[in-house]
């Protein structure tokens, strides 16, 4: 594992035993940060940079020596690495200290006080990127303590105490092929990533599932639409669903 030491903002591998880490998790934008120009310079003045070194330092308020950042504690040049990333996301998330969720798009405005009335927050925040990402329901889920922080780096609301709004606001839009990607550690899955092959992923994982469990829930799904598409009203379809939307109208 690959972790940034929030003092020198120096990248270090682990083998085996990892130190005490934060995570962080966010939304990508256009300034982000490789591996590689990170390692040539971890100093710079991109925006991509500027959040590194802030998630650091707060890392370093946190008492907590090093950082996980996926922009660039990954070699995302190297397929292999990157799919034994994908497939280790779980336990890095579950393993770490602490995770900051990152709202680039959020700032509390202090003149509406929005911060003292918590339902105008959850609308205010619910409108924020993070939580239109399908990996955002493991990154908010995995961790035992997640921290939610606007654009300023002030801190927001935690997990434990916005359990139930929180619930109200992870709606998921991705890439078809991330929506079956970012259950792959909640279902203790291994599969290699093939992004191009679309709602194949998803069928993938459920083949993955059922060779690993006997609970025979996974085919109580439905596709309300299959008559639709029939002439004849007669539809063969999987034996698997297509998307998770499919398992969600199962009544």
């Amino acid at each position: 594992m690959r972790l940034i030491n929030t003092t020198t903002l120096k990248l270090h591998e682990f083998y085996g035993t990892v130190p005490q880490y934060a995570i962080l998790s966010h939304t990508w934008g256009d300034e982000e940060v490789t591996l590689e120009e990170f390692t040539r310079d971890p100093t710079g003045s991109s925006a991509g940079h500027k959040k590194i070194q802030a998630a650091s330092r707060q890392a370093r308020n946190d008492n907590l020596d090093f950082l996980w950042v996926d922009t660039c504690c990954i070699m995302k040049s190297s397929s292999a690495e990157l799919s034994e990333a994908i497939n280790s996301m779980f336990r890095w998330y579950q393993e770490a200290e602490v995770c900051y969720v990152y709202l680039v798009d959020f700032e509390i405005d202090y003149e509406r006080e929005v911060g003292k009335f918590p339902f105008e927050l959850e609308s205010a925040i619910s409108e924020c990127r993070w939580f239109t990402r399908g990996w955002c329901l493991q990154e908010l889920i995995v961790p035992r303590n997640v921290r939610f922080y606007d654009k300023e780096w002030t801190l927001v609301a935690t997990k434990r105490g916005w359990e139930v709004e929180l619930s109200h606001m992870t709606g998921i839009d991705a890439k078809v092929e991330d929506i079956a990607y970012c259950l792959l550690g909640i279902f203790n899955v291994n599969m290699p990533m093939l992004y191009g092959e679309g709602e194949k992923a998803f069928v993938r994982l459920q083949e993955e599932i059922i060779k690993r469990s006997n609970d025979l829930s996974i085919f109580g799904w439905s596709n309300p639409d299959a008559e639709d598409h029939s002439p004849t009203g007669s539809t063969y379809i999987s034996l698997f669903a297509d998307s998770p939307s499919s398992v969600h109208s199962f009544q």
